[in-house]
């Protein structure tokens, strides 16, 4: 039996044993723990590997960059940057017609900019926009729609998390994996916010209009929101910017390790000052943070034991000789490994969509030409990736954020949530076929800064 073969089948009894609902680190954990056993004839095999594997794997250095972004998150998440923000926007929006939708798109963005998890940045707009869009006659269909879509934006918009993980995955340098998202990021708001614009437009009933704010209340506002604004500034730009003008080209203010840090720290030292991080909340923030930090972990593990065994088996090479071999041009193999992202997103989370698919997909995608060096092919590759996993969270029938936005208010209908996200995810696809089509846009801030 040919190794591709092999994998091929590991491959479909662990999608059988998620169907199963086996938790997706321990399907792939004991996929590659059986195979290897296989390969290599005896059980002693993997446990030798396991017993190096694990500290291999979790003593990178990049791992702690997790940790630190998500308790940055929850700290953001308790401390009423996310109302702030959807305050200023709807502000300086809600006298269009669908304002407050396109507020909370812009409410999105800037909390996902602080935040790097989608299902968080659903949930807490959710809760901050939702009533608010509702108590204004917003439809049903538009109110959750515009949410689950806007949600997705915390998964791209560095810091990401995921970003992250990729990153570490592919061997791609995690500074430029955040400015190649950062254009993206930025596309996917104007186009959600121009969604919402035709939406209302087709449909005049779906949204209202407020009364126009006066300037003075804008900017005051606007001003409330300078946390947000000052710990992303700082938190990003420390990565890139060039803070040494006495020596010759970008001398960075932070690594990414310590620009985690910082961004943490001061998120706490707000919420402390603000009065609303309290020890009650602080503990709850670090013990979602170490929840969330041991699933991540578990699943990264169960990948890294994965990939040893296609690495034994030598599948990916495999198949990636066999699809060089078929002549197929690269960005038909290309919209393939889109499609698939966007049928995964109908069965598992995003992490276990990228942690599934890189060792078998990157490989692949490594060998095509698509005119571009082997580290921008990674970085855009990474990027699409990216763009179609979020796609798969808003993507009916079992779209993650769906199912957030549905908690926040059980009484609409999961259809209406479906009817108003369906622009979203055209605008979604309309967005891959323009990166794809010219790659340049997504590594234009990455050729610029290095």
């Amino acid at each position: 039996m040919s190794g591709l073969v092999l994998a091929l089948i590991a491959f479909a009894a662990m999608i059988g044993a998620v169907f199963l609902r086996v938790p997706i680190a321990l399907a792939m954990g004991l996929t590659g723990f059986f195979g290897t056993w296989h390969v290599l004839g005896s059980p002693n095999a993997p446990l030798a590997q396991m017993k190096t594997l694990t500290y291999e794997t979790f003593a990178n250095p990049g791992l702690a960059i997790v940790p630190l972004f998500l308790l940055m998150g929850q700290f953001a998440t308790r401390t009423g940057m996310s109302a702030a923000l959807f305050r200023a926007a709807s502000d300086w929006f809600g006298h269009r017609r669908g304002g407050i939708a396109m507020a909370s798109v812009g409410a999105c963005a800037g909390f996902g900019a602080i935040c790097g998890s989608s299902l968080a940045t659903a949930s807490t707009m959710g809760q901050v926009a939702l009533p608010e869009m509702r108590s204004r006659g917003y439809s049903d269909a538009l109110s959750t729609g515009v949410l689950a879509a806007g949600g997705t934006l915390g998964i791209l918009i560095p810091p990401s998390i995921i970003l992250v993980i990729y990153a570490i995955m592919a061997e791609q340098n995690i500074v430029k994996m955040f400015m190649a998202a950062i254009i993206p990021g930025v596309l996917a708001a104007i186009g959600y916010i121009l969604t919402v614009a035709v939406y209302v437009r087709l449909r005049p009933g779906a949204g209202s209009i407020d009364a126009r704010v006066p300037w003075a209340a804008r900017w005051r506002t606007l001003w409330a929101t300078w946390p947000v604004f000052v710990i992303f500034g700082l938190t990003i730009g420390g990565i890139v910017g060039d803070w040494n003008w006495a020596k010759p080209g970008p001398q960075a203010l932070f690594t990414p390790g310590e620009a985690a840090a910082f961004g943490t720290v001061a998120t706490g030292l707000y919420g402390i000052a603000t009065r609303q991080l309290g020890l009650t909340v602080f503990f709850e923030a670090v013990l979602e943070t170490a929840k969330t930090s041991a699933m991540i972990y578990l699943i990264l593990l169960g990948a890294e034991v994965l990939k040893g065994f296609l690495a034994l088996t030598r599948a990916p090479d495999q198949l990636a000789d066999w699809v060089l071999s078929q002549g197929y041009a690269p960005l038909t193999v290309l919209a393939i490994m889109l499609l698939c992202y966007l049928i995964f997103g109908c069965l598992m989370d995003s992490l276990s969509m990228i942690l599934l698919t890189i060792p078998i997909f990157l490989p692949v995608i490594a060998v095509l030409d698509f005119g571009l060096s082997p580290e921008e092919t990674a970085i855009w590759f990474g990027i699409l990736a990216l763009i179609v996993v979020e796609v798969g969270l808003i993507t009916p029938p079992v779209g993650m954020n769906l199912f957030i936005i549905n908690r926040v208010a059980p009484d609409i209908p999961m259809t209406a949530t479906y009817r108003g996200v369906a622009p979203f995810v055209m605008s979604d696809l309309l967005r891959v076929g323009l990166l794809v089509g010219f790659p340049g846009i997504t590594l234009w801030l990455v050729r610029f800064l290095f």
